[in-house]
């Protein structure tokens, strides 16, 4: 059973901080997940960019359910319908894209999914409203910056923004991205460090997502 686009949404807007991850190995992804959970952090993106990603994510949507139901799941880079499918089947709870894409809107409508695409342009932020996209992932982050959102905010009022890539785990960086009003950011390698990863110290990375959580806890 789909979750309402509302409930999720909410969850985007509480952790303000979203991780973006991928891993070839199913066993690190899961233990990505289990620290973030262990953080604090209720929402993730794992992304459709290696060829055991269908895999992977299963055994990470079999760990959620298990261990942390109240942790949001989705799957991002979704550039094409069929992959809609694919992950919508997998129990993804939302879907992010890099791009605007027709097709990818219409099956996210069919299998009732919450869609989130990427923008860069008032233009393609439009064509998000149009699909009735809730949320939109402005990409690149560090290209538009902070001042693009503000332009743009008062066309488009009913709109939420999420700025991934090139979004520091500063208090700066941060507060500079909320201020200008998006509800959360998303963040991949500067947020989930490799070496830490490859060496599989756990308890080093909960303790950086930890302090993450309460920078943000300190600037919203």
């Amino acid at each position: 059973m789909a979750v309402p686009a509302a409930e999720i949404i909410a969850a985007f807007e509480r952790s303000k901080a979203i991780p973006v991850f991928y891993h070839d190995d199913a066993a690190v992804c899961v233990a990505v997940l289990q620290a973030c959970y262990d953080a604090g952090i209720r929402v993730f993106e794992f992304t459709n960019r290696g060829g055991n990603a269908q895999r992977n994510f299963a055994a990470m949507r079999e760990h959620k359910l298990q261990t942390m139901p109240d942790m949001y799941l989705g799957i991002g880079t979704i550039k094409v319908a069929a992959d809609v499918k694919v992950f919508a089947h997998e129990g993804a709870d939302f879907i992010v894209s890099p791009i605007i894409d027709a097709g990818v809107a219409e099956s996210c409508r069919e299998e009732n999914i919450v869609w989130i695409p990427g923008c860069m342009t008032p233009s393609e932020i439009a064509v998000a409203e149009r699909y009735e996209a809730p949320l939109t992932k402005l990409f690149p982050g560090n290209v538009l910056g902070p001042g693009f959102v503000k332009a743009i905010k008062p066309l488009f009022p009913k709109m939420k923004f999420m700025p991934t890539g090139g979004v520091e785990p500063t208090k700066e960086s941060i507060k500079s991205w909320l201020d200008a009003g998006v509800v959360c950011v998303g963040m991949g390698s500067n947020l989930l460090n490799k070496e830490l990863i490859d060496k599989k110290d756990w308890a080093a990375l909960k303790v950086q997502l930890t302090n993450l959580v309460t920078l943000i806890q300190q600037v919203s």
